[in-house]
């Protein structure tokens, strides 16, 4: 007979921030100017950094990923479409991903964010 494996996944919450017309499209385009908004999250989330890269595509375009120890906080920018994709996953308790949403949004300056809250792991709500 086999045995089966006794394994809890993770409580965790994960926040798509998809974020149109951003009204500064050099902002988009600005690898510092991501890597700050990330640090930022950071704070806002209480979240712990254990690594952060940021890569700047030609002609434009960023990508920044924060690794932390609650998961992760991820952001793709298209400035030539004045969009932002934004990934906010933490798992635990002492984390607040909720509290980043709003400086995405003003950071970026989207006047059209749209919002997906999913509640993931065993205690997910179904």
């Amino acid at each position: 007979m086999k045995k089966s494996l006794s394994f809890v996944p993770p409580n965790g919450v994960h926040i798509i921030l998809d974020l149109y017309e951003c009204s500064d499209s050099s902002l988009l385009d600005s690898p510092e100017k991501i890597k700050e908004i990330l640090l930022k999250s950071l704070e806002k989330t209480k979240a712990t950094l254990i690594d952060i890269k940021i890569h700047k595509f030609s002609p434009f375009g960023v990508s920044g990923f924060a690794l932390i120890s609650e998961s992760h906080i991820s952001i793709h920018t298209w400035p030539e479409n004045k969009y932002a994709g934004v990934d906010i996953y933490t798992c635990g308790e002492k984390t607040f991903p909720e509290n980043a949403i709003d400086l995405f949004i003003e950071e970026l300056k989207s006047k059209k964010p749209s919002i997906i809250k999913i509640e993931r792991g065993i205690y997910a709500k179904k």
